[in-house]
């Protein structure tokens, strides 16, 4: 099957206040803003990881394969570069605060356990976690009122994080595709990936309530019933799309892309262009 490659992929510079800090509860109630806080911890050790393993995963292509997919590549290393730099900015606000960064802990710690893995299983790892990110921004594009509390520079950093995750979220699948990666492994090493994506979103969310002394209060759980489990609630919604992964016939760019398309095209002057593969600076 031909790839499905998306050579220009943009390098973009966020303008927002990164510098003034954050309100406690800046997505409107403690558990929402602990979900989120969470998921940040995670993206700069995390992004890494898919940087490496990209790079790795290209170099071990054959001569005329990398040539194809190296403008591809350096997109999205550029990209996930510049997310990792704004969010490393962001979770220094939240360390201020007092919260403790245990998932990028247990990141670090498997890093080794990845890196001595076949290259192919490495961007396998890197190609399921995208899927979950595209979903989750898919997710968050569409409802924008899940975020209609916070700061608007907030609402602005999710949202062209995730309109930027939703327009890269078939590199590391058509990679892993020219490494010679099958379906059956692809799906296996997506089951691993997404408990331990389930797991440590809970444990560092719970972690977060515990050290903002919110974990206790029936407020807190209410929140967190509606926000995950409501009609349109986050797992309501994601939960059938993790799972069109599994299928055989699945492809990333079979999703709908055009609320990422409208959002960077409204917002043009807010995140312009920068040079191609180089990571921005805020």
């Amino acid at each position: 099957m031909t790839a499905t490659l998306s050579p220009d992929l943009t390098v973009r510079r966020l303008r927002i206040d990164l510098d003034t800090p954050l309100p406690r509860h800046w997505a409107g109630d403690a558990f929402r803003t602990a979900f989120f806080n969470a998921l940040s911890m995670s993206f700069p050790a995390g992004e890494q990881m898919f940087i490496d393993s990209l790079k790795k995963g290209l170099a071990a292509l054959p001569a005329d394969e990398r040539a194809r997919f190296e403008p591809e590549v350096r997109g999205f290393i550029g990209q996930e570069a510049t997310h990792r730099h704004v969010h490393a900015r962001f979770n220094a606000h939240l360390e201020r605060q007092g919260l403790v960064n245990a998932w990028e802990q247990r990141i670090e710690s498997r890093r080794a356990q990845v890196e001595a893995l076949d290259v192919r299983n490495w961007v396998a790892v890197t190609a399921a976690t995208e899927h979950l990110t595209a979903v989750f921004a898919e997710y968050l594009l569409a409802r924008p009122e899940v975020l209609a509390a916070a700061p608007e520079r907030l609402q602005q950093m999710w949202q062209w994080h995730s309109a930027e995750e939703t327009e890269h979220r078939s590199t590391a699948f058509e990679l892993y595709r020219a490494l010679g990666g099958g379906h059956a492994w692809r799906v296996g090493v997506f089951g691993i990936v997404l408990r331990l994506f389930l797991l440590d979103t809970a444990r560092q969310t719970l972690n977060n309530l515990w050290h903002d002394g919110t974990w206790w209060r029936p407020a807190t759980w209410s929140a967190a019933a509606r926000f995950l489990f409501g009609r349109d609630g986050f797992l309501t919604v994601s939960r059938p799309l993790w799972q069109l992964y599994r299928r055989a016939d699945f492809h990333p760019a079979q999703a709908d892309d055009s609320l990422s398309r409208r959002w960077l095209a409204d917002h043009a002057a807010l995140v312009p262009a920068v040079s191609a593969g180089a990571p921005a600076r805020p």
